[in-house]
């Protein structure tokens, strides 16, 4: 465990300081694009986060490589190098949409590639536990389209969620802990060494999040961009394939009877179509109901909307921080509860709990609906947006307006323009986040341009 914990510091460490310098390099080098009108930040933001990511998973391996404990990982397996062959093309793909914008299906045969790589170095799913059937064995060809559809389908499910401030490193960070628990209990419970990679890619991406995700949070100063989360998607994928598909439930000996009811005791967690969707259900959801609800519409299943799941909670009600915290509950719920389930599925009392949290998520999720009415002797003690608010006299509105006073009930604050009606800052303005780590040089480029026109 020592060596899993200080791999993940490393790999943590690493991305946080790198992700400074690489924000100002971001804007340097112009992948600061203008404001969408399905963006939810109102100033213009670099991206290439995914640059530090690359290179703190580096870091990561890299260090592992030279631990006694977990050396073994790389002289007995080739899984290692094939995550990495695979996470530097899907990164080079991701730094170029971010700077250039490619065109969609490009970013698909990219991800089909990268996918195709790691399966060339062996990085693919040999068999498949099926319940009441046992392990099926997979032709080569079965085995390669089954990973590639799994590998695409994980990073385009983290890749749709991205966007809000920190909810995909933050999503994808819960999701790689409760893989983690489960990886490490096998690895270590029942001594089987073919789980040792996915626990290693589980405490690497762990720290790829955690470094990156201060920088994320409301109000980012960074985007990871492509370039990170189609690389957090395509580790977490990695990670389920190399625990799922090439790891005999059979030698688990959960039973003495037959190899179905070792197989049926683990299938919550252990067939890997469903152990990565399991651990990702909401990005997995929001994936599924964008691609609906554009080809419903006539439109291509990759073209940008405001219909995500995220959009949704900011349009009930919800502040921005308050829908990342929702995302993280019902991620954190779906995970961890499909890790208790596969530890012990006979106990009630782990769906009671599941059930229990769940309604409170969803009172939660649906709390701006309901606004109680307060006394008028307690108006003064509750937020503003709980209080009645009644017909204000034409002199007092007069008066606020003159002297610059809020108005009881009035929707903003005096000097400050209401969120839905602020208008978004164009990119180079000063006030662009991390741009005024520049300091004069942003100046001094603006008035080259001015002279080379001239």
């Amino acid at each position: 465990m020592r060596e899993y914990l200080l791999t993940l510091c490393i790999t943590a460490a690493v991305t946080y300081l790198l992700t400074g310098p690489v924000r100002k390099f971001a804007i340097v080098a112009g992948a600061m694009p203008e404001i969408r009108a399905r963006d939810v930040h109102r100033e213009p933001t670099p991206r290439l986060g995914g640059i530090a990511m690359f290179f703190g998973l580096c870091a990561g391996l890299l260090v592992a490589d030279h631990l006694t404990n977990l050396n073994e990982v790389f002289e007995k397996s080739n899984e290692p190098r094939a995550l990495l062959s695979g996470a530097a093309l899907i990164w080079l793909i991701g730094v170029l949409d971010d700077k250039f914008e490619i065109d969609a299906l490009i970013k698909l045969g990219g991800q089909m590639i990268a996918a195709g790589v790691m399966v060339m170095q062996g990085l693919t799913i040999l068999w498949l536990p099926i319940p009441g059937v046992g392990t099926v064995a997979l032709t080569p060809w079965q085995g390669t389209l089954l990973t590639v559809a799994l590998v695409v389908i994980t990073i385009n499910a983290v890749n749709f969620v991205d966007g809000l401030d920190g909810l995909a490193s933050g999503m994808v960070c819960i999701a790689a802990a409760a893989f983690f628990m489960y990886a490490y209990r096998i690895w270590y419970s029942y001594g089987i060494e073919a789980a040792a990679p996915a626990t290693l890619f589980s405490a690497i991406l762990m720290g790829m999040c955690l470094g990156f995700l201060p920088h994320n949070l409301h109000p980012a100063r960074i985007f990871m961009g492509d370039s990170g989360s189609m690389l957090i998607g395509l580790v977490l994928a990695a990670g389920a394939i190399s625990i799922t598909g090439q790891l005999d439930p059979d030698v688990m000996n959960l039973f003495a009877g037959s190899e179905r009811n070792a197989v049926h005791q683990m299938v919550p967690v252990y067939i890997p179509l469903l152990l990565p969707l399991t651990i990702i259900a909401v990005p997995a959801a929001d994936l599924v109901l964008a691609i609906v609800r554009r080809t419903w519409r006539g439109q291509s299943p990759f073209a940008a909307d405001r219909g995500h799941l995220h959009h949704r909670l900011l349009e009930i009600g919800h502040s921005h921080s308050r829908a990342v915290l929702i995302m993280y509950f019902w991620s954190a719920l779906i995970g961890f509860g499909a890790l208790a389930y596969s530890v012990n599925s006979a106990s009630m009392w782990i769906v009671l709990g599941v059930v229990f949290l769940s309604a409170i998520g969803l009172g939660l999720l649906l709390l701006p609906r309901f606004t109680p009415r307060v006394p008028v002797w307690a108006q003064r003690f509750v937020p503003p947006r709980y209080r009645r608010r009644g017909p204000v006299p034409e002199d007092a509105e007069a008066a606020a307006e003159g002297a610059g006073e809020d108005v009881p009930g009035a929707p903003e604050e005096a000097g400050e323009p209401c969120e839905e009606h602020r208008a978004p800052v164009p990119a180079g303005a000063a006030r662009v986040n991390g741009a005024t780590a520049l300091g004069h040089r942003s100046r001094m480029l603006e008035r080259r341009a001015s002279e080379t026109s001239r």
